[in-house]
């Protein structure tokens, strides 16, 4: 899922399902013409207008290959997962529609999405034309897929070329030691070393699920059940809080951000690192040239990125879903199986900066440059997807508001320490269903 989604509190979305989401055409509500489809997809883009300029021309090739009209909703990800929700509800939804994968499991269990079993997959040319890394984050372990991989992310440290050198350092940092310190020569004369989006809570969850993972730990137990107070939990989150209230690499101001600021002020030579999925289109929209920025694999604590400890990504992404109860079945199987084409897989996937999730289409030269290599890379050997449990999206509100809150405290010049960190994680664990 991309960094600027933003995932809301469970309880506002019990007060906002009953007012229902999205358009009732084609979404089980009485579709009159079995001829359009309705479509909610996120914004992957620099800005809604990039999104729909980017997708009108495909939707118009289905059309002209299906006869099917495609009424296209680009929804920002702050609205993304509580539009779903009230959708799931209400029965008022799209035929088709974009979900973050770390949602998948959350969106399954409420029933109201198409299962991906044997028949449905065949229907959009099979199961194994998928990355079976993408199709773990698509569902709950053991259950058929809740969507469809669409585009496939990881995260990686994007670097101020000019900044680095103007500061005498050769090469991006690989352990966090070796980022702090480059960061503490990096950040001054009103530049920092490090942005990140303190107000942006999948954003927080993102980030602090791989710290988590190099502490040993995770934010569920074996069973499904919430772990947030373990101290490999509590240690990542105060790692994290810490580049700020700590080691002071982090301008204070950054504990607001949600929308993407950081990538703004990286492109502008305020910043000089950013941990981001496929970053390239937004810098590219903020006048930066491929040439003034590096890319390189997200730290670890020792040693190169992998497995276990080592992990340095979640497994990013964007699946694609179907409404169980649209009127439309056979044209939205249609149009995922052209979304999930390699024509279209190569078209988009280049265009957003993102890696196809389907295996053919993956192997385009395209794919093969110096940026995408990396995240490639890093989705095949050090990724690891956030835990595919029905609470998921509940964890993603509790946990990223802790270290929302966390970040504001920072910002006031307040202490950050493993007591107020483990008191913050046991409130948000008390949250939990």
């Amino acid at each position: 899922m991309r960094a600027a989604a933003a995932a809301v509190a469970l309880t506002a979305l019990a007060a906002t399902a009953a007012c229902g989401g999205g358009t009732p055409t084609g979404g089980g509500a009485g579709d009159e013409s079995p001829k359009t489809l309705t479509y909610w997809a996120s914004n992957q883009g620099p800005s809604i207008e990039a999104d729909k300029e980017i997708l009108t021309p495909e939707l118009k090739k289905f059309e002209q290959q299906t006869g099917i009209k495609v009424e296209l909703e680009v929804v920002p990800w702050a609205d993304l997962l509580n539009r779903i929700l009230a959708a799931t509800t209400s029965g008022q939804g799209p035929d088709v529609l974009n979900i973050g994968n770390t949602w998948s499991a959350s969106l399954q269990a409420t029933g109201a999405l198409l299962p991906w079993d044997a028949q449905n997959f065949a229907k959009i040319g099979g199961r194994d034309r998928f990355v079976e890394s993408a199709l773990a984050s698509a569902g709950a372990p053991g259950k058929d897929p809740a969507a469809v991989p669409l585009y496939s992310m990881a995260y990686a440290l994007y670097y101020n070329k000019k900044m680095f050198a103007d500061a005498g350092i050769g090469k991006p940092p690989a352990t966090w030691d070796e980022l702090v310190a480059a960061g503490k020569t990096l950040s001054k004369d009103g530049k920092w070393a490090l942005g990140v989006e303190g107000s942006n809570l999948s954003n927080n969850i993102h980030q602090v699920f791989v710290l988590a993972k190099q502490h040993g730990a995770d934010f569920f137990d074996a069973s499904g059940e919430p772990d947030f107070t373990s101290d490999g939990a509590v240690a990542a989150v105060k790692q994290y809080v810490g580049f700020m209230a700590e080691h002071k690499i982090v301008a204070p101001g950054n504990a607001e951000y949600a929308q993407n600021q950081s990538l703004q002020d990286f492109a502008n030579d305020k910043t000089a690192m950013i941990l981001w999925q496929t970053a390239a289109t937004t810098l590219a929209s903020h006048g930066m040239k491929p040439d003034e920025w590096g890319i390189a694999p997200v730290p670890v604590p020792s040693g190169t990125p992998g497995t276990g400890q080592n992990v340095n990504s979640m497994v990013a992404g964007i699946n694609m879903a179907v409404f169980k109860n649209t009127d439309n079945l056979d044209g939205a199987l249609r149009f995922v199986k052209f979304m999930t084409s390699d024509e279209e897989q190569k078209i988009l996937n280049k265009t957003y900066g993102s890696i196809p999730p389907v295996k053919s289409a993956q192997q385009d030269p395209a794919f093969d440059s110096p940026d995408l290599a990396v995240l490639r890379d890093t989705l095949a050997t050090s990724a690891a997807p956030l835990p595919q449990v029905p609470a998921e999206s509940q964890f993603e509100t509790a946990v990223g508001t802790a270290v929302k809150e966390l970040f504001a405290d920072a910002a006031a010049g307040r202490p950050i320490t493993t007591e107020l960190v483990r008191e913050r994680l046991t409130k948000a664990q008390q949250q939990m269903p």
